[in-house]
């Protein structure tokens, strides 16, 4: 079934997270410089009330899509946990609480797994990248890449999590990665692949 295709023009990205509009406008830099963020236009965040990954994102970018007029680009993204039966999951932003401190987020992390008598445990990040349109259409990709979790956190690149996940194949954490080499394999640069080729004039 052939993907709905960008018509150009300006692209809302949904999100008041500084960390994700970073990523996502160095990854558009090569395809489009229309982007402008759901928080400079002041758009409210809506509650996230799915349950999935897939459900959350195209919640996001059909609630910034019809407020704006225009297409709209969301991204519902976390850290799963192998040992916590993939929590944080859809809730990953939520465990870092009202102020967004994911050191308090990972330190979590780090005590529920030594509750079990664990110091690391396999974990995946998962990134759904969902663009809607006006009407409602959503076209929606997933990336994924795994890795382990590495206590303390090392690291002050990327954001989130980044610190405590080493992807596999790598002796480094995201937070210690050169920009430009997550860029090239993490699961947000997977999903976005994905959205560039089925909807993008590269």
């Amino acid at each position: 079934m052939a993907r709905r295709r960008f018509p150009g023009g300006r692209l809302v990205v949904a999100t008041h997270n500084p960390g994700k509009l970073r990523e996502l406008k160095d990854l558009f830099a090569p395809y489009t410089t229309g982007l402008v963020s759901a928080g400079d236009l002041g758009l409210p965040e809506p509650e996230e009330t799915e349950t999935t990954f897939e459900g959350n994102a195209e919640l996001k970018a059909r609630a910034a899509a019809t407020a704006s007029g225009a297409c709209a680009l969301a991204d519902d993204s976390g850290l799963c946990v192998a040992a916590l039966d993939g929590a944080p999951g859809i809730y990953s932003a939520r465990w870092a609480g009202e102020t967004k401190d994911f050191a308090v987020a990972m330190e979590k992390i780090r005590k529920e797994l030594a509750a079990k008598g664990l110091t690391t445990s396999k974990a995946w990040f998962v990134c759904v990248l969902s663009l809607g349109f006006p009407d409602g259409h959503c076209e929606t990709f997933e990336g994924r890449v795994d890795g382990d979790l590495v206590f303390p956190p090392r690291g002050t690149r990327g954001f989130g999590y980044d610190p405590i996940f080493r992807p596999d194949g790598h002796a480094i954490t995201f937070g210690e990665m050169d920009p430009d080499a997550k860029h090239a394999m993490s699961h947000r640069a997977r999903a976005f692949a994905q959205l560039i080729a089925a909807c993008f004039d590269a």
